[in-house]
């Protein structure tokens, strides 16, 4: 049997508080909107928190801890693509968190993009690495993602899957609170990539049904948490 695998690798990066680049995805490391469970078995803001009780902490009692960006690039075959989705800059500036996080994926092979709901992120890296692929991440307004895309030539719009007319689930309630009252602003996305020669990706695709609907309607990627969902 064929043994399906992803073209890229999606992770999310921030600054410790010592300044080391991490892998994680959440601001804290205890819990999750008031959440009883713990996410790791540490606490406190993960860019004000050193880096020996970052990387020490237990994630989800899975037996693995909070890994450096290193870690987790040395782990990435080189053939495989990553996403790296700049998510705080903590006490950096965009720029110097760019610096670091751009100095440390200079050293692999990998094709990299990087991705990003924060505008000064887009901005730093638009204006200081030029030649990274770069994609805007879409939230809950379609016309302002196009505008800070174009702003910015973008390679890429990483959007929410709700966000594509095409597909069945356009302007649904999906679970992220994203959709403004009166719903989406009439704009084909998918024609829009198509306009301007980039890569409409979305996220986060959870079955064969939505994957198979989105390729449908035209979409070039899908970020999924599963890589066998085509």
């Amino acid at each position: 049997m064929t043994q399906r695998k992803a073209d890229m690798i999606e992770i999310d990066v921030m600054p410790c508080g010592t300044g080391e680049i991490v892998v994680f995805h959440d601001s804290q490391l205890s819990s999750r909107d008031g959440g009883t469970q713990g996410l790791t078995d540490a606490e406190g803001t993960v860019w004000e928190t050193d880096r020996e009780t970052v990387t020490s902490a237990e994630v989800l009692e899975s037996g693995e801890t909070v890994p450096l960006l290193t870690d987790v690039m040395d782990a990435i075959p080189s053939e495989v693509g990553v996403n790296l989705e700049f998510k705080e800059r903590g006490n950096m500036s965009w720029t110097e968190f760019a610096d670091e996080t751009l100095s440390i994926a200079a050293d692999y092979d990998n094709e990299i993009l990087v991705s990003s709901f924060a505008e000064g992120a887009v901005a730093a890296v638009a204006e200081n690495y030029p030649d990274v692929p770069l994609a805007y991440l879409f939230w809950n307004d379609i016309e302002a993602g196009v505008e800070v895309t174009d702003e910015y030539d973008c390679d890429a719009m990483n959007v929410p899957y709700n966000m594509v007319q095409g597909a069945p689930f356009f302007s649904d309630d999906i679970g992220f609170d994203n959709i403004p009252e009166g719903g989406y602003a009439d704009v084909d996305l998918v024609a829009a990539a198509d306009e301007r020669g980039i890569d409409l990706n979305v996220w986060t695709v959870q079955s064969w049904y939505q994957a198979e609907q989105l390729v449908q309607a035209g979409v070039d990627g899908l970020i999924s948490d599963f890589p066998n969902v085509l």
